[in-house]
């Protein structure tokens, strides 16, 4: 959810990021007489900085290390430049409070709070490193710029947590904490496009709960939705961070595995049918699941249509051959072996619908 909050956050602070640079940019040419005009050279250092992050955002598996990194840069940047033009004595140094703007848009609180002490450090580095005896005769000459960091930054954490709450409301289902179908449309059209870059294979394995009506109706609808509850944070904790867990019907889940073949999907799809089978959900209830596997072609792109085809013509085989068992299914006019099963039929346990 981190992830995919800051790539969507990104994509809309680009444009606007340009707008802010252009200001700062007219602002230091107007001042050009007086400060001169290779100030403009770090305000194109820090846009270059971030233009590098953006390209390989999406590509990144920890995108939030990446764009923290430029964040970082782009205020030492700032800062080394009001220091060489006046450090404390140059209104100037209140720009270091501009990218905090931008932090909590980003970042969770954690970065928050570190992206704040960098900009007070920076104001204090540049205060006294440049003109200790002007900061200790008139200390809000950085006492004001601390000020309006931290004020920016309590002002702008409390406008995003309403962002992140609505945004959650959203994308994420409140039975299960798992995510929505809605989040499954942002995850494929983000992967289909890195698939184009890379040609990284993409896995999916399409889950189904076995018999789960007969649970409802000999449990309750509560005891039905505390299993699914239950068996949600069991499927959680077998995936990578990576690994996106989505539920897309009323016992129906798909996962997305970037990067992995038939083998790996499959040999994670049989680790969660033995974990369902070995637990017992909500009040005592035992119950098994059936999985279909498929992934992408290597090198051909990752197409969402015809890999979910197959992996669910992979999940209507393993119900149809008696269920509680993993089977897998090539990409219709992909080359390889046949579709398989990895699991022997099982009699079903009474509970399960």
């Amino acid at each position: 959810m981190d992830r995919e909050r800051l790539i969507d956050m990104e994509e809309r602070l680009k444009p606007v990021r340009r707008v802010a640079i252009g200001i700062l940019g007219v602002a230091l040419l107007a001042a050009g007489p007086w400060i001169g005009l290779w100030t403009l050279l770090p305000l194109a250092v820090a846009g270059g900085l971030f233009a590098v992050a953006d390209a390989r955002l999406k590509r990144s598996e920890r995108p939030e290390y990446l764009m923290f990194a430029a964040w970082a840069l782009s205020e030492v940047t700032i800062a080394a430049a009001v220091a060489l033009s006046g450090g404390p004595q140059t209104a100037a140094l209140s720009w270091i409070a501009i990218p905090v703007v931008t932090l909590s848009a980003r970042f969770s609180l954690r970065g928050v709070l570190v992206g704040v002490a960098i900009a007070i450090g920076l104001v204090l580095a540049v205060g006294f490193g440049t003109n200790s005896g002007g900061v200790l005769d008139d200390p809000p000459l950085v006492m004001a710029p601390i000020a309006l960091i931290l004020a920016t930054a309590v002002l702008s954490t409390a406008l995003m947590r309403s962002d992140v709450e609505h945004r959650n409301e959203a994308v994420i289902d409140p039975l299960t904490g798992m995510l929505n179908r809605k989040a499954l449309a942002n995850r494929v059209g983000e992967l289909t496009q890195q698939s184009e870059i890379t040609g990284e294979r993409v896995g999916m394995i399409v889950g189904d709960v076995d018999h789960f009506k007969e649970i409802n109706d000999s449990h309750g609808h509560a005891a039905g939705d505390a299993v699914l509850t239950d068996l949600a944070y069991l499927i959680r904790k077998k995936l990578r961070a990576f690994d996106l867990a989505y539920r897309v019907g009323g016992e129906e889940f798909l996962f997305l595995l970037p990067g992995a073949g038939v083998g790996r999907c499959a040999s994670l799809a049989e680790s969660l049918r033995k974990g369902v089978a070995a637990a017992s959900f909500g009040d005592g209830v035992s119950l098994t699941m059936s999985f279909g596997v498929s992934t992408s072609p290597v090198a051909q792109g990752f197409e969402y249509d015809s890999v979910f085809a197959a992996a669910d013509e992979a999940l209507y085989e393993a119900k149809s051959l008696g269920r509680d068992r993993v089977c897998t299914q090539e990409v219709a006019g992909m080359p390889g072996s046949p579709s398989g099963t990895m699991q022997p039929p099982r009699a079903a346990v009474k509970t399960a619908s």
